[in-house]
């Protein structure tokens, strides 16, 4: 099962084993306050990108409100967060050179504007996938097809440094971390794969075989959530034509295959994920028609979505992120799974 503890950044008074547990099951421990974010994406009708906003609060279910406006209009990003600052990266602009190295970045508790807080080291890729601990942001892969691993520090303005290298150069691919590793899975190359890769996030240096997905997928480049320990994705495709609504899981701190967990309402593609630690939501993404639905579920106890809202517009190819995710609970200070 899955036990919660006080977190040092948010905590305050004393919990009973009851109010712990009832806090997990419904989705609102540990950060009642902790919001989600999804910036960018197509527009309604697909022919253009936009650069929006938008919020939830996590803990509670409701539609998403407007946030605010990225620097660009954009699609194929993705993002990451400390517990105050949201950065989102990469992606693909409307005009010539038609990819972006951009890192935008926000203050989460706020609403607002992005700013500009540096540019990605290996050039601008559109379909790579960012994750983050409460320090560093990791940004890998993209098209044109890359291996190369970024990483930024984020409570500094600046330019990305090179990280190393994943084992199979690729886009469209899936991240979620935990205060330790980060996890890259599937993603095209241009072949749909199954791959898994990890890295250490402190350190830098090459990625190594962590595993396989169930089934080789694609185009779930933010679809992804975890607790302190656990990394679920979902949704995503198959084949080019082929979209799923598996839900899978995998335990960060150790090696092994993923295995079956949930589903979500629909099999979908290119949507969007962010949690806080304990509750993940789904954003957007497409059946292939776009849609504004958002759903969610508990991290450590899996099965099927439950609706949470609707984003203010239908969008896929979007990118989420949050101030509570399960890469930002050090130690015994978020979800530990027993």
């Amino acid at each position: 099962m899955a036990l919660n503890y006080p977190r040092l950044d948010n905590a305050s008074g004393v919990w009973t084993l009851k109010e712990v547990t009832d806090a997990v099951k419904g989705g609102y421990w540990p950060n009642a306050g902790a919001r989600g974010l999804f910036g960018g994406g197509y527009s309604p009708d697909g022919s253009t990108f936009t650069r929006n906003i938008d919020y939830v609060t996590i803990s509670s279910t409701g539609d998403a409100a407007d946030f605010g406006d990225l620097t660009l209009d954009i699609v194929n990003h993705a993002g990451a967060a400390s517990f105050t600052r949201g950065c989102f990266a990469g992606g693909n602009i409307p005009a010539s050179p038609y990819f972006s190295d951009m890192i935008d970045y926000v203050t989460i508790v706020t609403t607002g504007n992005a700013a500009d807080f540096g540019d990605l080291i290996k050039g601008a890729h559109g379909g790579a996938s960012t994750c983050s601990n409460s320090v560093r942001a990791i940004n890998a892969g993209g098209t044109p097809a890359t291996n190369e691993i970024d990483y930024w520090n984020m409570a500094s303005l600046g330019n990305s440094s090179d990280f190393g290298d994943l084992t199979l150069a690729r886009w469209y691919l899936n991240a979620t971390a935990s205060p330790k590793r980060a996890l890259f899975s599937g993603g095209s190359s241009p072949t749909i794969v199954n791959t898994m890769d990890y890295i250490t996030i402190a350190s830098t240096g090459n990625a190594a075989d962590f595993g396989d997905l169930t089934v080789a997928l694609s185009a779930n480049m933010d679809g992804g959530a975890a607790s302190s320990t656990r990394g679920i994705h979902a949704g995503g495709d198959k084949d080019g034509s082929n979209f799923v609504s598996n839900i899978e899981r995998v335990e960060m701190e150790s090696t092994g295959n993923t295995i079956d967990y949930g589903d979500l309402s629909a099999a979908k593609y290119y949507l969007a994920g962010t949690d806080n630690s304990v509750r993940a939501i789904f954003a957007g993404g497409a059946t292939p028609t776009f849609l504004n639905v958002m759903e969610y579920m508990n991290i450590p106890v899996g099965g099927t979505v439950v609706d949470f809202g609707d984003l203010t517009a239908p969008t896929r190819q979007t990118g989420g992120l949050s101030n509570c995710h399960g890469g930002l609970n050090d130690g015994n200070q978020g979800v530990v799974d027993t």
